[in-house]
């Protein structure tokens, strides 16, 4: 169908640069490894033909020894006394919490294998972000310590427990503080441990601190409601949201919960009602969050309370000095203040800064349009984020002192994550005695005198608090795999107290939690949670001083005002830096870069054109004393004369799969006015040298074809066909192929682009399923990446009425900045085709169609020959080049037995040398049919959920029996906005997409 918009995943596709037309030309984009393959059975390149085929004989040559490896055997090793509750080949589920989310742990033969969203709890009830995903791996970690330690020497717990113990009782024998410095803690049984240290030894000090911090919200909410905590925020109350650089859909605050209540007001079912949320971002480097808005606005760094300023005078009718000047960012805050004040009560805006001034001001705006009870809630506050700046910097400056007798560190990294790591380095070593709580000798722990390795939380019991009135039960669901003990036991004991953590814990809920609830602990074991919070909060008003505020903000923006900007941002994938040796989240590709394995400088185009930067360039960024030497994306959307690092990178002692990836762009951070901030005035100078960075945005491009609908909410509530519809050719087919009949089962999908927010979650969930390896950032390189799910991301700029070719648009978009570009996240899989083209390539019927409409893959036939992955349209099937889970170079600490006990036993490991591709988790639909035929019913809906289908928050997957015409999927794909993605070519895909659909200005 015609359309206005021409979409486009990189630089690289629009301005067909000479690269990527090269690398589009063959009829696989990946080179073939022969020289590599023939080494390993002892040929080269150069050996005789007659010796060739003597040890080939009759295969197909490179590709096919690549199959023919021997299979890897398994002993098994059976139960001498079955445990009562494991039956061999059925998982158990048990309710435990992670980062204060309910979750359910899958459980096989003892070993902990995925985790899911416990789908009865309060909050987040659907899906699970990639961390949480992928924190499986973590358990099966080699980098971790398997003994405490004591001047980097292994010692025995009792060892460990004297020393220290007579380490604390000479500080406070001395007088001296005792500090714990944490990151944010709030888990009741944990909070409890501390105050039993603290009662034995009183002069014990508790520090929070967060390496991303929230300080600047919570002193702002001090000062306007005498509140110092982190509101609740309902994004599904919402009918109009303004952000300024806040990534509320990934990093900021609780991400994933933004997101369910966020798509509430935007997917198929809100839009069949007719209703649809506004979103307006402002920011200056393209973030997940704004990529899913309906407009944004590049600005700079400094602009950001200029913006709200210029808000706050348009929504008050006040004359604040200090506005905006910036033409674009004007007109869209008149258009943003009228919709605001035109749905007061039901409208939210938040800011990322952590400049106290810029959160005073925009509490006194949410105060103005009504949004403090309903929509932003201080009755159930976060807990999440509690850490305080000004009293770590005490703390450091305390230690300096020579005030501190002992200090421990659970769940921080100062020596890594803090701006002035030397500042912190000087004052531990003039305290007597230092001890982590680190499960390795990280960039802190390696500084200090003492490593109480914690578990963790598969191995640990205790709980969480992440909203009051919400508490969540940690299990352990495996014993705990090397010498570890919990940080709470540990500071029981040296507080004098021998009561058991299980004992401790359990006592302190039924003591101070589970009181009046009418539950017992038992009952908290099997429901995972308990929700004693107020159902709806209170209505407040912001005591702020504006004008005091305002010229705070003009004081401050001054200060970070340049030619260049610098802002810093949390990744998605790897967060802080907590993360960093999951290579699961290495290998994730960022939601909007699709870099992996890597941070860099993102800059726009335009502004690198300046530079004179080109391809695989490299920069040297300078600010506030410190230079790092970065590669650089050159990224559409960012905005002119700013650049954007993410934090999180750069561990040096981590593990195997994070050491030296990356940059550490944490001293780039500043201190201004007791809180820590992440914009500031920089320098950018073109580097020396290429960087080739292992970036996904163009792999398996599929030439321009028309698989993105999109339309404006005016035009879909004028027609809901809209831009959308399913391809009506009616000139005369021919079909090659038998109809596939499907009597009983006919199993596809529905995939909302309006839901999908690009998180990646999904991407995790499927490789923890169905045992896809990590490659690591060389084959990353070479394409060559296994993920069987991807999410494309395309950019789109708007032409207006003219349809312009493809000469016309990279001509037009030349001369454009690069800033107004707008995009689509799509989710692409298998589409599982009834014509499916792969099936009537492939020699050996490795591939074939089921009588349940899926297409399948027989592995064991399969000999590499990739037919099918030039015959598919969608470009879904992966080849595995070599034994990504058995080589070791490839080993990302995956590569030895012990980390393998991750692997789902329900699914085999693929050998090298054959083709690999989604399956619909057909793992899943077995074990539905099982159990049901155990139960003596039928099958129903909602029985089995594919593996993204419980990752994502947002519904955007839904999955099911299309022949049972009440089913989910089947009212989904009944809707007007269906569309199939190249359906014109008649391969007949079973998987449907929405039409994506934003709520413009023009509307």
């Amino acid at each position: 169908m015609d359309s206005n918009k021409k979409y486009w995943k990189g630089l690289e596709e629009l301005q067909q640069t000479p690269a990527f037309v090269e690398s589009s030309k063959g009829e696989f984009a990946e080179s073939i490894p022969v020289e590599d393959v023939l080494n390993e059975a002892g040929l080269s390149t150069k050996t005789p033909r007659r010796d060739f085929l003597k040890a080939l004989g009759f295969g197909l040559g490179a590709v096919t020894l690549a199959a023919c490896n021997r299979t890897p055997v398994h002993k098994a090793v059976p139960y001498v006394i079955k445990p009562e509750e494991v039956t061999p080949g059925i998982p158990n589920y048990y309710a435990s919490s992670f980062n204060g989310q309910s979750v359910l742990v899958r459980t096989r033969e003892g070993r902990p294998i995925s985790l899911t969203a416990n789908p009865n709890s309060v909050g987040l009830t659907q899906g699970t972000d990639a961390t949480t995903a992928a924190s499986v791996l973590d358990l099966y970690d080699m980098s971790k310590l398997q003994n405490p330690q004591l001047g980097g020497k292994d010692v025995e717990w009792s060892k460990l427990d004297s020393t220290v113990i007579a380490a604390l009782d000479k500080a406070a024998a001395a007088g001296k503080q005792i500090t714990l410095v944490s990151s944010t803690v709030n888990g009741p049984s944990t909070l409890a441990a501390i105050a039993k240290l603290a009662a034995k030894y009183p002069t014990t000090k508790h520090v929070q601190v967060d390496a991303v911090s929230y300080s600047g919200i919570i002193e702002a909410n001090k000062a306007s409601f005498g509140k110092a905590v982190v509101p609740t925020y309902h994004f599904d109350k919402a009918q109009v949201v303004v952000s300024v650089a806040a990534d509320f859909l990934g990093t900021w605050l609780a991400g994933e919960e933004h997101t369910q209540d966020y798509i509430t007001n935007r997917d198929h079912k809100s839009l069949k009602n007719g209703k649809m949320s506004r979103h307006i971002q402002f920011e200056s480097g393209l973030s997940m969050t704004g990529s899913n808005a309906d407009v944004r606005i590049a600005i700079k760094p400094s602009e950001e309370g200029a913006v709200l300023i210029s808000l706050y005078n348009a929504i008050t009718g006040q004359s604040l000095a200090g506005g905006v000047s910036n033409k674009k960012a004007q007109t869209a805050i008149t258009l943003a203040a009228k919709e605001l004040v035109n749905a007061k009560g039901s409208t939210l805006v938040v800011a990322g800064s952590n400049d106290v001034n810029i959160q005073l001001l925009t509490n006194a705006i949410n105060s103005a349009l009504g949004a403090y009870g309903a929509i932003i809630d201080f009755d159930n506050f976060s807990k999440q984020h509690q850490g305080s700046d000004a009293a770590f910097q005490q703390f450091v400056a305390d230690a300096a002192a020579g005030k501190v007798g002992v200090a421990f560190f659970l769940n921080s990294n100062p020596v890594y994550d803090y701006f002035k790591a030397d500042d912190v380095k000087a004052a531990l070593a003039k305290v007597d005695f230092t001890l982590s709580f680190a499960d390795r000798a990280d960039e802190t722990a390696s500084e200090l005198k003492a490593i109480a390795p914690n578990c963790t939380f598969f191995e640990a019991w205790g709980d969480a608090s992440a909203t009051e009135g919400y508490y969540t039960v940690i299990q352990p669901t495996i014993n705990p795999v090397f010498n570890t003990r919990q940080a709470e036991q540990s500071l029981l004991v040296w507080a004098g107290d021998n009561t058991n953590i299980y004992d401790f814990v359990k006592q302190n809920w039924e003591a101070n939690i589970l009181a009046g609830t009418g539950k017992s602990w038992n009952d908290l074991l099997q429901t995972g949670f308990v929700f004693k919070g107020s159902k709806s909060g209170s209505a407040a008003s912001a005591s702020v001083d504006v004008n005091a505020v305002a010229s705070a903000i003009v004081s401050a923006s001054k200060a970070i005002a340049g030619e260049v900007e610098l802002k810093l941002y949390e990744s998605t994938v790897i967060r802080d830096g907590r993360y960093a040796n999951n290579a699961y989240l290495q290998e994730l590709p960022d939601p909007v870069s699709k870099v992996t394995w890597d941070n860099y400088a993102a800059i726009n185009p335009k502004f690198a054109e300046e530079l004179g930067l080109g391809e695989n360039g490299k920069v040297v960024v300078e600010a506030n004393g410190y230079s790092l030497e970065l590669p650089v994306v050159l990224q559409p959307g960012q905005a002119l004369g700013t650049v954007s690092i993410a934090v999180g990178y750069g561990r040096t002692k981590v593990g195997k799969a994070g050491n030296n990836v990356g940059k550490n762009a944490f001293p780039f951070a500043r201190l201004v006015n007791g809180t820590v901030q992440f914009a500031s005035k920089a320098t950018v100078a073109k580097a020396s040298g290429t960087y080739e960075l292992a970036q996904t945005q163009t792999h398996h491009t599929i030439e321009g074809r028309n698989i993105i609908r999109e339309t404006t909410f005016a035009k879909y509530k004028k027609d809901p066909t809209s831009e959308s519809g399913r391809f009506s050719d009616t000139h005369k087919t021919y079909d090659l192929w038998n109809k596939f009949e499907s009597p009983g089962h006919k199993w596809v999908m529905a995939i909302d682009l309006n839901a999908c927010t690009g998180c990646g979650s999904c991407i995790v969930a499927c490789n923890v399923e169905n045992n896809i390896p990590v490659v690591g950032r060389d084959e990353v390189r070479r394409r060559r990446e296994m993920h069987w799910l991807r999410i494309d991301r395309y950019y789109t700029i708007e032409s207006g009425d003219e349809k312009l070719t493809k000469e016309k648009e990279i001509a037009r978009a030349e001369g454009l900045d690069y800033e107004d570009v707008t995009v689509v996240h799509q989710p692409m899989l298998c589409q599982h085709c009834d014509h499916a083209p792969c099936e009537t390539v492939c020699p050996v019927l490795a591939t074939v169609h089921s009588s349940e409409g899926l297409n399948h893959m027989a592995y064991n036939r399969c000999f590499g020959t990739r037919y099918c992955a030039n015959n598919c349209p969608y470009k879904v099937r992966r080849f595995n080049w070599f034994n990504y889970w058995n080589d070791s170079r490839f080993d990302n600490y995956l590569n030895n037995e012990f980390t393998q006990l991750v692997l789902n036993p329900d699914v085999t490991t693929r050998s090298r040398g054959v083709m690999e591709k989604c399956s619909m988790c057909i793992q899943r639909i077995q074990g539905g049919k099982l159990k049901a035929k155990m139960e003596n019913r039928k099958l129903k809906d909602g029985d089995v959920k594919m593996a993204c289908q419980e990752a994502c928050s947002a519904n955007a997957i839904i999955f099911g029996d299309v022949n049972d015409p009440e089913s989910e999927v089947s009212k989904a794909l009944r809707n007007e906005r269906v569309y199939y993605v190249l359906e014109e070519i008649n391969v007949q895909p079973n998987i449907g997409y929405m039409t994506k659909v934003r709520n413009t200005f023009e509307a």
